[in-house]
């Protein structure tokens, strides 16, 4: 991948990556007949969009023969993390630590995955500052991350 600061998947494109990423490899005839099975895609659909992760480079194809076989160029779980991330950068840091509790409490983990939770804050907590500033618009912290008000305004 040219960037690996980002990385731009629509929600279909996802289903393609989650797919290829299980299989590891796989042809562009696999792909289509399992999300026509699947979604009720059409062949073109798939066709498009696996162009599209090709051209984005989350994709590399080979032949094989007749058959077009696509490898991911980036693993599942750094095209996670590059996702998240870039979500996390379009919200005012003073809403990173409430929208982290908000997700850790309203999706399962597993007791392994709460104790690595933990470790990281704890080795986090002694340099944290007290308090992320707002980096929406100058001087707009009274009004867009007051605790009263709602981030709509952000």
């Amino acid at each position: 991948m040219k960037n690996k600061k980002t990385v731009e998947i629509s929600d279909a494109e996802w289903e393609i990556m989650r797919m290829v990423w299980t299989l590891q490899t796989a042809t562009s005839r696999k792909i289509i007949d399992n999300l026509k099975q699947k979604k009720s895609w059409k062949e073109a659909t798939v066709k498009t969009l696996l162009r599209r992760l090709v051209q984005k480079e989350v994709l590399r194809t080979t032949t094989q023969g007749r058959s077009f076989i696509y490898h991911p160029v980036i693993n599942e779980q750094e095209a996670i993390n590059l996702m998240v991330r870039g979500v996390f950068q379009k919200i005012c840091q003073h809403h990173v630590g409430t929208t982290l509790l908000n997700v850790v409490q309203e999706l399962p983990l597993a007791k392994g995955d709460i104790e690595k939770l933990q470790q990281a804050l704890k080795q986090k907590y002694p340099n944290a500052p007290e308090e992320l500033p707002c980096d929406c618009l100058p001087g707009m912290h009274q009004v867009c991350c007051s605790e009263n008000e709602s981030m709509e305004n952000c």
